[in-house]
């Protein structure tokens, strides 16, 4: 099959034939028919990841057709249309037992802890656990979407979050993620503020259902952010999320909370890039809450899947622009620089 390899972090990958993946017993092998680029794959090029084994193959939010299933598969075959979450989880351990199978003690995941889906294929472990069967009316972009940044957006706002109608949302960072949690916040009934420093990806906000759109740019750091958000919204944010995963980002989520508010990380913060100091002071002060968000286990789909069939949700209006594999390496060595908003995908 044709991939994407890279075999020094931070030098760029090549598109190169490499053999075709075989299933595990438990696993199937995916023909990928497209495949998100988010900034996940690019902190693993840089080297911040520390599951990731070299050479390797990025990519790890996609959507195709089984093409082949492992002897111990029950549920799956060949033919069948699916995306899986960014998480493979092992279905045994207690988290897994628990229904927390996003946060797996044995998890695997493809493009990092194993090779991923910039390629014609991909193998998923666990398919019985992992696999998610798409809608007849879902086409393969729009999935490859859910797999990453639209679900993890999902459970962050609805189950993290616990988002509730006339709530104030403010969003710091309408990448991927961002512009996701803007859109579910919105159909959820509340009132969002978005802040990001581009304007193109603030109009996107906008036409996604924020309220309100803050321009960081012209902004003198966190503080004035915050407050900026707090003139907007009164006493402050209900819920915040980071979606960027930045230290000034984290903080100015904090710090534009009401009392009693709710901040969910979602945008990494490597630990290579050194960890921010947090305003300790206002959690306890305002007795506010620090979330994580770590995607969205395969169990918890149907009702994100339902929503999206029925018009609610619209994954497919954040795509805003498609390569073929051959243009992948130089989207993904380029996504530190300021991009077209809304989500890049990958057609194999």
């Amino acid at each position: 099959m044709r991939a994407v390899v890279f075999e020094r972090f931070g030098v760029r990958p090549e598109v190169r034939e490499v053999d075709d993946p075989a299933p595990a017993p438990d696993g199937v092998v995916v023909q990928v028919g497209a495949t998100g680029l988010c900034r996940s794959d690019w902190h693993g090029w840089q080297g911040h990841d520390p599951d990731i084994r070299l050479p390797h193959v990025p990519g790890h939010e996609f959507a195709g057709v089984v093409v082949a299933a492992g002897a111990d598969v029950r549920g799956w075959r060949p033919g069948d249309r699916v995306t899986a979450p960014f998480v493979c989880a092992c279905g045994r351990c207690p988290s897994c037992l628990a229904g927390d199978q996003q946060v797996c003690e044995r998890q695997t995941q493809p493009g990092f802890t194993g090779w991923g889906s910039f390629a014609e294929l991909v193998a998923v472990r666990h398919a019985d656990v992992n696999l998610v069967r798409l809608p007849d009316e879902l086409d393969e972009p729009a999935a490859a979407a859910l797999g990453c940044r639209f679900a993890t957006a999902f459970r962050a706002v609805t189950a993290q979050g616990r988002v509730a109608a006339g709530e104030w949302v403010a969003v710091h960072g309408c990448g991927g993620v961002g512009l996701s949690a803007v859109m579910i916040a919105a159909a959820s009934g509340a009132r969002v503020v978005a802040v990001d420093v581009s304007p193109a990806a603030l109009e996107m906000a906008r036409r996604c259902g924020a309220a309100v759109c803050v321009d960081a740019s012209a902004l003198g750091g966190p503080g004035e952010v915050a407050a900026a958000i707090r003139d907007a919204t009164g006493e402050g944010a209900h819920l915040s999320l980071d979606a960027l995963g930045a230290h000034a980002t984290c903080v100015a989520s904090i710090e534009g909370l009401r009392r009693r508010g709710r901040h969910v990380q979602v945008g990494l913060l490597p630990a290579a890039q050194g960890r921010p100091a947090l305003p300790m002071d206002l959690v306890i002060a305002y007795e506010l809450e620090l979330l994580g968000s770590h995607g969205m286990p395969a169990h918890a789909y149907p009702e994100m899947l339902r929503l999206v069939t029925a018009g609610v949700l619209r994954p497919a209006e954040l795509v805003t622009r498609t390569v073929d594999l051959a243009a992948a390496p130089e989207a993904l060595a380029t996504m530190d620089r300021p991009a077209v908003a809304g989500m890049c995908l990958i057609r194999p």
